[in-house]
């Protein structure tokens, strides 16, 4: 009885499949596919081929055009503070620091810094930022062709963190301000600077966040508004180019997420909207003090 069972089942399994097959065959007939009627059928890749060259758009070929038009326009620009003595009479604790108490001066060494700018004009207007040059005693700028210049300090603002400065050379190679408003979440920017001391270094990112804010020890520095890379980013680039494929200035580099110290994946640049308005400001706010005089 057992053995009927089973036999009984694999026939009807057989019958079904035979049945099954010949329907799907009418099935295919009466809708009229086949094999040369479905290579027919339009494909839609998902490879994005928008033109890519200021955002949305997929990545272009290479940053060749924007990298090597835009890296003659950004500068290494060099600090110096010369040494000083300092009474310790003025510093906070004194009173209570028998050590300072017993030496009441020191001497604070000299001390040398290096960041980055971007030139602005022909006539040689260059900002970067202002912890680049703040408390400097002597500002000198280095072109990407070599040639050195000593800078004056046009005018510098703590809350924005950006200062302008005027180097005495003319038919210099600028770069041309973008629009940070229409900057889109993963479109490509490069930064271009001096980091550690190198030599003219372009690294390629994505805006991975608009109008970030950045908390740090500076309560004067509000930086509430940040656009935010992926773009690597380390000591010396601060003042330098954020700049989208067309080779536009969207942004001054600034300030890096890290524990170390180093580059950990994250940097922060000013818009360039705010740039441009502050360096207006800065103009005129020495133009004023000049005529004042």
């Amino acid at each position: 009885m057992k053995f009927k069972n089973i036999f009984l089942v694999v026939v009807v399994s057989a019958v079904t499949s035979v049945a099954s097959v010949t329907m799907y065959g009418k099935w295919m007939r009466g809708n009229d596919v086949s094999l040369a009627d479905a290579a027919k059928t339009p494909v839609q890749f998902t490879r994005n081929n928008d033109g890519g060259d200021n955002g949305g758009g997929g990545a272009p070929a290479d940053f060749t055009k924007a990298a090597t038009s835009s890296a003659p326009a950004v500068v290494h620009v060099q600090t110096h503070i010369s040494a000083k003595e300092v009474s310790l009479q003025s510093q906070p604790g004194y009173q209570d620091d028998p050590f300072s108490q017993l030496f009441g001066n020191r001497v604070i060494p000299e001390q040398r810094g290096s960041g980055s700018g971007v030139i602005l004009s022909e006539d040689g207007y260059i900002v970067t930022n202002n912890h680049v040059i703040d408390g400097a005693d002597n500002v000198t700028v280095t072109l990407a062709n070599h040639k050195t210049y000593s800078a004056v300090v046009i005018g510098a603002d703590k809350k924005t963190d950006l200062a302008l400065l005027k180097i005495n050379a003319v038919n210099l190679p600028f770069l041309l301000y973008g629009n940070s408003d229409d900057i889109q979440l993963g479109q490509w920017v490069l930064a271009i600077g001096y980091p550690w001391n190198l030599d003219i270094t372009v690294t390629a990112g994505i805006i991975s966040a608009k109008t970030r804010p950045v908390s740090g020890e500076n309560p004067d520095h509000p930086a509430e508004s940040f656009i935010q890379t992926d773009a690597a980013v380390n000591l010396g680039n601060s003042g330098g180019a954020l700049i989208n494929t067309k080779g536009e200035l969207v942004g001054i580099n600034s300030a890096l997420s890290s524990p170390t110290g180093t580059y950990a994946g994250y940097s922060y640049a000013i818009p360039i909207n705010i740039v441009k308005k502050k360096v207006n400001d800065l103009i005129r706010a020495a133009s004023d003090k000049t005529s004042k005089s």
